[in-house]
Parts: structure tokens; C-alpha cells; sequence
């Protein structure tokens, strides 16, 4: 049963969770744990900053490749193992910078003398969500370069994206982002660039960075063409956890973004949740409020609402953080336990108006985590805001979004629906800094709890391994076609010795006759997996 408001308040001032020293404080009071819960479960709480500890320090985490994890030296490269992973760290942050601000003085210009205008980044996956996260959160009118992304091999993505950068590809800067170089994503996104490059007749080499691991096939490809410049990729920073590494810092030093204050929010982030007073630790509180809420197997997904537009990615890039990280089969001891954290949402009150009702008075499977901030717009904006207005007699719209956030928080705490509030004052570089570290210990906090490896990724490996497979067998379909053959899926399947595989068959058959040029047409006839596939004609 729902506390009363004035149980309830001073059951907030029990668990408030407040940090000034980032800015930020933590609201649990609406989870529904007992008092005794946080005491019992110190003892594995302190062994999982014994084992963090053990992570900053160089432990090795990632036992699959015999990896450290060094995301943290990150943002305080003197904590790294190594004098030479400290020095590599200090000079690659000063050289970002550089190239920055060059590319802004017009030191450094396109190819036709003129000053560069966008950016296109190409990445995916870790290499991608943490710089849309943070452009998307701290860009404006004002940014040195408007940015641009590819994040996918979808032809008609890319398509979209070039339409936007139009004219300006001849002013446009290229940052390539792939640790092995091989992502197949953003290779195909690489080759797009250079043919878009090469109709536009401007060179591609003298426009483009590479931000990939020493030796690796990016690194070759920039090297003998000669591009711009390289960035390092280093296998001790998973790309989940990358976006203070070249990953994110470079494409933010380019738009504009405060990269220092960035760096300054998350060192500062990691001091605090460093923390063995769990009840004054963010980050240990947020891993106990997840275990508490899915009795330690994820029996609850978790929705993030932050009550601000500039973060409406932020759901999206803790959906990787956070499932990659916790998604796992098998336990350090080799068990199956199946563990993760599902997480989803968007942002208010837009959700309002969306699957809020659901979650009011639907199934009762999550917990939400709001993001509340408290000032209505980012100081530079204020003065010259059109929308600064009274819409009603001393109400503003910024205070409806306040309103609404408190009552549907209320709303759902009344119909037994848990929720954990995040408060930060502004959205700023040191903000999101401080988001983002926050988040990254809690990850690994909580990994600790449940006895799982956050740094590998089996599946992700297992799904590349099967488009892989998918596509060699793509090759002996189009080989058979064009060699004159013909017939349903199953007598193609049968024709190249893949009758196992004849579903698979049918769906590249499909996808091959539905799009002009790829040497196959598809009659259907009374159902749609008899349909008739031969060679068609080269447009």
C-alpha cells in the first residue's frame, strides 16, 4: 500500500541521496524496500568495491581476450596501470583538442581551401550512440559544425543523411569510428561516403579521420590513402563505455562541446560513487534499487523518463550500456542464470501521451527511473528565448513540464508502481559527464551483485558470426542464379546443397527480386512460399 504524503516525506529524507559535489541527488524513496534491505545487503555491496577497485587498478576483466578495463583512466589518466597508458591517454586528449581547434580557426580546411561547415560520423553500436547522446544534448544554433550520422548499413539512412548534408560535402569533415576496423556497418557507411564524395568530385582522403586500434584494417585503409589523421581505439575501452575515449570526444571537440567540463563531470562522478558509504554512494544505491526491483534477475525493466528534450537519447544509449553489459547467459561460474536489465523509454511528458497509461494501469513488470532538471534552459539561451513566456498568470511552460513530471511520479507511486528520481540541475558538459560515469559504476556495481562479466559480449560476436553466415550463403544463391537457375526456395536450396537452410534461401531470394539490379525476379503464385524465383535481367 502507497504511503501517505506525509509518510512518505519523511521517508525522503531518510534515503535522499544528495551529492553537491556533481551536482546531483538521488531519490529511492519511492522504491518499495524494507528499512532492513540496504543493511543486508552491504557485506556484497563492499565486496563489489573491493572488486572495482580491483578493476581501476588494471585487474584483468575481460577474461575472453585477457582485457583490462580502463574507462575510468579515462577521465584521471594519472589512476592508469602504467606511466605509458597514462601518457597515451594525456597526449591523445591534448591532440583532439588541437585538431579541434584547428578545424575551427580554419587552420586546418576542405580540400577546396574553404572551412569545414559538418561532420559526418560513421559508427555504430557504442561507436555511435554515445556521440548522439551527447550532440544531441549539448549541441545549439551555435555549433562549429553541424553534425551528421551514420549508424547503420540502411542504403536509404544514408540517403537521408546526404540529402541533409547536400551542397556541403565539399565542407564536409569525415570521422570513421571502428576499434577492428572490420565492422562491417561502418564499412559499408565508409564506402557510401567515398562514392557520395567522389560524385560530389571533391577527394575523400584529405577529409577524412580514422578513429580505430593501432594496425588494425581502418588503420591500414587511412594510412595508405593518406587521410587526415588517426585517433587511437585501445582494446582496454569497451565501445559501450567509449564515449570519453577519441570515440566521443573527438566528434564533440569538433562541434563545439566543453570536452574538459565533459571529462571534469565524470572524474568528479567517479569520486563520489568510489564511495564504501553505500548510503551516500549514487551509483551503489542505483545497483541495489535494480536488484532489489527484479529480486536480483531482472524480473523488472527499468524506464528511463528524463523530463528534458536534450536528453531524450539518453534511454537509448543506457539501452546499450546497460543490456550488453547485463545481458548474459552463464555466470562467472559458468551456471545459466539468463540475467539482464531490460530498459526502454523516451522522455516526458511526451510519454504522457504515449505508454504512460500502461504503465499506470497496466502490467506492473518496471520501475522507472526519471531524470528531473531543474533549470528550464541552458544559460546561454536565456536572454534570447521566444519561449520564455507566462502562459498562464506566473506559469511558465517550463513549469508544466515540472508539474507533470511530479504528478505522474505521484500517479504511479498511487497505483503501486515504484519509480527512482535522478535530480540535476542543468543540462551542461559537466552534466552529462556526471550521467554517464554515474551510470557506468552502477553497471558494474551491479554486475558484481549478480556474479556476472559486464565487459564481454558473447552474443553480439554470435549474431555477427550468423549475418556472416547468412551472407556466404547469399553468395552461392546469386551464383546459382545467374547461372541460369531457377525455382522455388526449395529447389534452390536443394540445387546448392543448403536444404536446411531453405527459410534462410527464401528470404535472400526475397530481399534479392524486391530490389532492381540484383539478377533475380519473383513470380508468386497461390501462397507466398511457392513463390517461382529466376534470373531477371541487369538494370
Amino acid at each position: 500500500m502507497a504511503l501517505s504524503n506525509r509518510d512518505l516525506w519523511q521517508r525522503y529524507k531518510k534515503y535522499i541521496c544528495v551529492c553537491p559535489k556533481i551536482g546531483l541527488t538521488l531519490d529511492i524513496s519511492r522504491m518499495n524496500f524494507s528499512d532492513g534491505y540496504i543493511k543486508e545487503m552491504t557485506p556484497r555491496m563492499q565486496a563489489a568495491f573491493n572488486a572495482m577497485e580491483a578493476l581501476e587498478k588494471g585487474a584483468i576483466a575481460n577474461a575472453d581476450e585477457n582485457r583490462m578495463v580502463g574507462h575510468y583512466w579515462l577521465r584521471d589518466a594519472k589512476l592508469a596501470p602504467t606511466p605509458e597508458i597514462t601518457a597515451e591517454i594525456e597526449q591523445t586528449l591534448e591532440a583532439i583538442k588541437s585538431f579541434a581547434r584547428d578545424v575551427a580557426k580554419g587552420v586546418v580546411r576542405a580540400s577546396n581551401g574553404k572551412k569545414f561547415t559538418d561532420l559526418l560520423v560513421i559508427g555504430i553500436g557504442g561507436s555511435a550512440l554515445g556521440p548522439q547522446f551527447v550532440a544531441n544534448a549539448l549541441g545549439s544554433g551555435r555549433d562549429r559544425l553541424a553534425v551528421h550520422f551514420f549508424d547503420n548499413t540502411d542504403p536509404d539512412g544514408m540517403d537521408v543523411v546526404l540529402r541533409a548534408v547536400g551542397r556541403n560535402i565539399a565542407r564536409t569533415l569525415v570521422v570513421v569510428i571502428s576499434k577492428s576496423g572490420g565492422t562491417k556497418e561502418t564499412r559499408n557507411g565508409m564506402l557510401a561516403a567515398q562514392r557520395a564524395f567522389a560524385s560530389a568530385g571533391v577527394a575523400f582522403a584529405p577529409h577524412a579521420v580514422a578513429v580505430t586500434g593501432a594496425g588494425s584494417e581502418l588503420d591500414k585503409t587511412a594510412t595508405a590513402q593518406g587521410w587526415l589523421k588517426r585517433f587511437p581505439m585501445w582494446d582496454w575501452v569497451g565501445g559501450r563505455t567509449s564515449e570519453l575515449s577519441a570515440v566521443g570526444l573527438l566528434p564533440a571537440a569538433l562541434q563545439g562541446i566543453n570536452i574538459d567540463q565533459l571529462l571534469a563531470g565524470a572524474r568528479d562522478a567517479d569520486i563520489v560513487t568510489r564511495k564504501a558509504d553505500v548510503l551516500a554512494n549514487p551509483a551503489a544505491l542505483l545497483a541495489l534499487m535494480w536488484y532489489y526491483a527484479g529480486e536480483g534477475r531482472g524480473r523488472k525493466d527499468m524506464v528511463v523518463l528524463p523530463y528534458k528534450d536534450r536528453l531524450l537519447l539518453l534511454s537509448k544509449y543506457l539501452q546499450q550500456l546497460v543490456m550488453e553489459s547485463l545481458g548474459k547467459q552463464l555466470d562467472r561460474s559458468g551456471q545459466v542464470v539468463h540475467q539482464g536489465l531490460a530498459v526502454y523509454g523516451n522522455k516526458g511528458s511526451t510519454d504522457q501521451h504515449a505508454y504512460v497509461q500502461q504503465l499506470r494501469e497496466g502490467v506492473n513488470n518496471f520501475f522507472v527511473t526519471f531524470i528531473e532538471v531543474l533549470e528550464d534552459r541552458a544559460f546561454a539561451d536565456r536572454k534570447e528565448s521566444v519561449c520564455d513566456l507566462e502562459v498562464e498568470p506566473q506559469v511558465r511552460s517550463g513549469d508544466y513540464l515540472s508539474g507533470f513530471f511530479q504528478g505522474t511520479r505521484r500517479a504511479l507511486y498511487e497505483n503501486q508502481r515504484e519509480s527512482i528520481t535522478i535530480t540535476v540541475s542543468d543540462v551542461s558538459s559537466r552534466s552529462v559527464g556526471v550521467l554517464i560515469a554515474l551510470f557506468e559504476r552502477a553497471v558494474g556495481l551491479y554486475a558484481e551483485l549478480i556474479n556476472i562479466n559486464a565487459y564481454h559480449q558473447p552474443g553480439v560476436e554470435a549474431g555477427k558470426k550468423a549475418a556472416g553466415a547468412v551472407l556466404s550463403l547469399q553468395a552461392k544463391v546469386q551464383k546459382h542464379m545467374t547461372a541460369g537457375g531457377a525455382g522455388t526456395a526449395e529447389q534452390i536450396a536443394h540445387a546448392i546443397d543448403a536444404a536446411d537452410e531453405v527459410e534462410t534461401v527464401f528470404h535472400i531470394l526475397r530481399h534479392l527480386a524486391a530490389n532492381d539490379g540484383r539478377g533475380v525476379a519473383g513470380k508468386p503464385i497461390k501462397a507466398i512460399y511457392d513463390t517461382v524465383f529466376e534470373a531477371a535481367a541487369q538494370q
